[in-house]
């Protein structure tokens, strides 16, 4: 193990400790933005609320690639599957010390992997060429954080050709998923308004509606890692290339009426159309009507073409058994980082984080996720070495990108 991935560990067992909810990451931030100064690199902080942006520039004729990490941490009683908790303690000497808040989504790995990729490749003994620019984004998980980053302007204004981010899944240690094409669903919120406040009415109503959904939640973390692990299987991941995804709830109204509530999340992102339309036929034909408080949150949809390439120059770089290929979206989380890739083209990748051996599952937002802290390095050459390779593959801006040239993806 190198110094580097010793700092980067303490750097997680400090955010570890020390989590903040979305929108609250001021000390994280800090820590960020300490130690990208110190490495040399330009940062600017309070973007889009505690966001951070630092820019390492190396060539000045090359292009400019983007990484992004997420920083916030979630609220333990609320933003977990209900799955039971064991007894067992990963994280001693350094669990939470905030009564209900922790990081079971491993966004603390994804800051202290960033901050280590900005690190080597800013402290490393050859420039490179063109430029980086890496995003420590804040509220990532109420979907809030990526959307207010883009609202201040300065990530356009570096105009990345390529973005890339990488999260914590429930693959061994030393395993890297990419998705070609594929990626996480959108997201659509639905309230029901039934005349009367009858209940009974609104319980039948609701039934109807989850009869819309194709898959359901996950019953267990054993579930939960099959039903993971299938999406690298052709034939059964061709069974969840189209789904729907629908959690459902009461909201109580000051007259005592019960509001069927409800989350869809679908993939394509093309099927929203459709599931609203088929949810008002529904609320129609029973007297009421449906209200949708917004747009639809846009599925993060990876570009086959880059995935592919990131995941041939991963399979050259760490060996074919180190690289897995989903061929399928997972439905069941989204991800806001679908408004950077709406803005430059790029991939979000599964970085393996489970280690069979100690029982450490690596699964985000079930209430025993613990990660194999030996990933941090792995993520952190994995990423250096793809996005250096990105850098002299991809042509500065101006040059040609015709198939086949020398600036083309592969």
């Amino acid at each position: 193990m190198t110094n580097l991935d010793e700092e980067l560990i303490e750097l997680r067992r400090e955010i570890h400790r020390r989590p903040e909810l979305a929108g609250e990451e001021r000390e994280t931030a800090g820590l960020v933005a300490e130690q990208l100064r110190a490495a040399g690199l330009e940062v600017t902080t309070g973007v889009g609320g505690h966001g951070v942006l630092a820019v390492l520039d190396g060539s000045a004729d090359g292009p400019t690639v983007a990484y992004r990490a997420d920083m916030d941490a979630v609220d333990a009683q609320t933003n977990v599957l209900p799955f039971p908790r064991s007894s067992r303690v990963f994280d001693e000497g350094f669990a939470s010390r905030v009564p209900g808040v922790a990081h079971l989504c491993g966004h603390d790995l994804h800051t202290a992997i960033g901050v280590g990729v900005a690190r080597a490749l800013a402290q490393g003994a050859e420039p490179v060429r063109g430029r980086l620019v890496f995003v420590f984004q804040p509220s990532e998980e109420n979907l809030q954080g990526a959307r207010a980053m883009q609202e201040t302007g300065l990530v356009q204004r570096l105009a990345p050709r390529e973005f890339y981010s990488l999260h914590c899944g429930p693959f061994p240690f030393g395993t890297i998923g990419v998705s070609p094409g594929y990626g996480l669903p959108g997201l659509d919120h639905f309230r029901i308004v039934l005349p009367g406040g009858n209940d009974a009415a609104a319980a039948a109503l609701a039934a109807e509606v989850a009869q819309l959904g194709t898959v359901a939640f996950p019953k267990s973390i054993a579930d939960y890692n099959a039903r993971f692990h299938a999406l690298l299987e052709p034939e059964t991941a061709a069974s969840v290339r189209e789904f729907v995804c629908i959690t459902q709830w009461t909201e109580q109204t000051p007259d005592a009426q019960n509001i069927p509530n409800g989350l869809l999340r679908v993939w394509p992102h093309e099927r929203h159309p459709e599931l609203r339309a088929q949810i008002q036929q529904l609320a129609a034909a029973a007297g009421g009507h449906v209200e949708f408080p917004g747009d639809p949150f846009p599925a993060m949809v990876n570009s086959a073409e880059l995935s592919t390439a990131a995941g041939q120059y991963l399979t050259m770089a760490l060996g074919p058994e180190s690289v897995a290929w989903a061929k399928a979206s997972w439905p069941f989380n989204c991800e806001d980082f679908a408004l950077f890739l709406n803005e430059a083209p790029g991939a979000q990748f599964y970085l393996g984080v489970a280690d069979a051996e100690t029982g450490m599952n690596g699964a985000p937002h079930t209430p025993d996720f613990a990660a194999d802290e030996r990933a941090i390095g792995h993520g952190v050459r994995a990423m250096a070495g793809l996005l250096t390779h990105r850098l002299a593959t991809r042509p500065a801006a101006g040059d040609s990108l015709r198939p086949g040239s020398k600036g083309a993806a592969r």
